[in-house]
């Protein structure tokens, strides 16, 4: 994998570690809360325990590209970078929020991109 590639998957990974810590640790804080446009402290607590749930999904994905990258393995790589960008179209599909294909999906379309050069 070329350093660009290295850089853009390590990139993918530090964000879904970081909305790891926002879904299992800090999902009823108000940065959070607005981050993710959660209305009231009430339906963070009601929803805690789904928002973990995320999480940890989002920490597998970023475990993956990181062995990726351990492994120098564009297999590996482009998989969890797919599931990455499938998982981006979706959410903002169903919850009508664009941003979030660009936050989520973007970043990994640019590393997957740069797998082919």
């Amino acid at each position: 994998m070329t350093y660009l590639t290295n850089l853009l998957v390590a990139f993918v990974s530090l964000e879904h570690t970081y909305f790891l810590i926002l879904e299992m640790f800090l999902w009823t804080k108000p940065k959070t809360m607005k981050a993710f446009g959660l209305k009231s402290k009430e339906f963070a607590e009601e929803t805690k325990v789904l928002a973990a749930n995320q999480g940890l999904y989002n920490g597998f994905l970023a475990a993956g590209l990181v062995f990726s990258i351990i492994q120098e393995n564009i297999q590996t790589a482009s998989f969890f970078l797919i599931c990455v960008i499938i998982a981006g179209i979706y959410g903002a599909y169903s919850t009508k929020k664009t941003k979030l294909f660009y936050v989520q999906a973007v970043p990994a379309i640019l590393a997957l991109l740069s797998s082919f050069l």
